[in-house]
């Protein structure tokens, strides 16, 4: 299965599929078998990097899918 990742109304991401989440030195949070998490968009989760729903009433945005520009090449 291929990693999916929704961007939530207002909260968080979630991310289901075949996946592994690393700290910055590589080393693999354990999931403990999960196969959909979600990620702190707005910052206020005690559980960083996931979302403990602290968002609630505190981070607005309405996700739209758009195209991004051509990557640049050097």
């Amino acid at each position: 299965m291929s990693t999916k990742i929704t961007i939530k109304e207002n909260g968080s991401l979630k991310v289901e599929g075949d996946f592994e989440i690393v700290d910055k030195e590589g080393k693999a949070y354990n999931l403990a078998g999960r196969g959909v998490v979600s990620l702190c968009r707005c910052g206020l989760s005690k559980n960083k990097p996931f979302c403990d729903g602290a968002h609630k009433g505190n981070f607005e945005h309405d996700p739209i899918a758009f195209d991004l520009p051509p990557q640049k090449t050097v």
